[in-house]
């Protein structure tokens, strides 16, 4: 439960009671409210990063809200959302964002959760010129299309994991041993975001020379990696990589721990959002976990604080949260960035606040963010994070390393 006061719509049909057109010009505003839209998973494969991501937009707007609004024209306005739930379905999810745009009259979007989701929107949302900021699409195939209306505050996805070919290496060469030594598994959805993640690893690892025993795709509903994992036991990799978002993440750790996989390294995606510290305890131990956040590091703004407050603040909001997942913090600096750039651009102009967004040049509790041409943040770093105690400490690279990494990792 959350103890935000409702912000947002959630619509569930084509019934969107109350909206009207937007004149083409204008961005979507009703009163003194501005209206953003989003298709999120909130059923389906991607329903829990789904959530995250939405409780992420919420208290970005509650807070922002709180704090006096959006100034344009002299004048305050609150920001509220509307939401379609796209069942975690790239086509679904293309649907309901014409819907939004054509029938809902939003002329400006948060994106969706996943790459596939964001892959599957973008081209509406550019075929209409609506801007869309969106914080859950990491796929760098994103910012190869030419898009100008699509903008993602976070890392893209083939830096997710290169942290973790750097620390191998590092941590072989201290163990008297070479990195071309080094033996890695592999395994990874099938799909658009770690499809990438695996193209850095495999162009990181060729940098090293090591060697690549198992590359294997997940199956496709992620509940079963055991044949990955009996291969393992063979093979006897030094360092295992999966990506499967949260249902990969979960699935991996109970099967480690089942199997009794004993490798001295471990990294994968999407720890913190399948919450494996709540549902494994000491089972996720010693685990890396990539991140685009961490609430050690030092990056603060005026409306959360530092991110260890947002890190606070999110706990003491939402319940059932040990650890804020980096998705929700993304999602909130996402929606920061529609304030900053409906500021500076002193209008709802649609063209002004997309030139104004493409501009961006802000520090947030979530990090730097600064836009490339193409779209994407090329201002924040990545950061790994092990799971040591139950706690996630950042261990990696080492400049923002809060805690020595724990190797080899305790067999299961």
């Amino acid at each position: 439960m959350s103890s935000l006061k409702p912000v947002s719509r959630i619509l569930a049909g084509a019934a969107a009671i109350g909206l009207l057109m937007a004149g083409p010009a204008s961005a979507k505003v009703e009163g003194d409210t501005i209206v953003l839209g989003s298709a999120i998973s909130l059923t389906g494969k991607y329903a829990t990063n789904g959530i995250h991501a939405q409780n992420g937009y919420e208290i970005a707007v509650a807070r922002i809200n709180e704090m006096g609004g959006v100034k344009v024209g002299g004048k305050a306005y609150k920001l509220e959302v509307v939401y379609y739930d796209d069942e975690s379905t790239p086509a679904r999810g293309a649907q309901l964002a014409e819907r939004l745009i054509k029938q809902d009259g939003i002329q400006f979007m948060l994106g969706p959760y996943s790459s596939g989701l964001t892959k599957a929107i973008a081209p509406v949302t550019e075929k209409y010129k609506i801007p869309m900021v969106e914080a859950e699409g990491a796929s760098r195939s994103l910012f190869t299309q030419g898009y100008k209306y699509l903008f993602a505050v976070l890392s893209t996805s083939e830096q997710y994991l290169a942290s973790a070919i750097d620390l191998a290496a590092e941590l072989a060469e201290k163990n008297g041993k070479k990195p071309s030594d080094i033996k890695i598994a592999m395994a990874f959805e099938n799909d658009p975001f770690s499809l990438d993640v695996r193209a850095g690893v495999m162009a990181d690892a060729k940098k090293y020379d090591m060697k690549i025993v198992i590359d294997d795709k997940l199956p496709r509903d992620l509940s079963d990696m055991s044949a990955t994992l009996t291969k393992a036991k063979a093979l006897k990799p030094d360092l295992l990589i999966v990506s499967g978002h949260s249902k990969g993440a979960a699935t991996a750790v109970r099967q480690i721990n089942e199997m009794k996989i004993d490798v001295p390294m471990i990294a994968m995606t999407h720890c913190e959002a399948a919450k494996v510290t709540d549902k494994f305890g000491a089972g996720a131990d010693d685990i890396l976990c990539s991140t685009q956040w961490a609430e050690t590091l030092s990056y603060e703004d005026e409306y959360f604080g530092t991110a260890a407050d947002f890190h606070e603040k999110f706990k003491n909001t939402y319940e059932g949260y040990t650890t804020v997942p980096y998705q929700s913090a993304q999602a909130a600096a996402a929606v920061m960035v529609w304030k900053d750039a409906f500021e500076r651009a002193d209008s709802f102009d649609i063209k002004k606040v997309r030139d104004a967004i493409a501009a961006t040049d802000m520090r947030t509790f979530y990090g730097p963010i600064k836009f490339s041409e193409a779209g994407n943040n090329i201002a924040k770093p990545m950061v790994l994070r092990q799971i040591q105690d139950g706690k996630y400490n950042v261990v990696a690279p080492s400049k923002w390393a809060s805690h020595p990494v724990n190797f080899p990792r305790k067999a299961p």
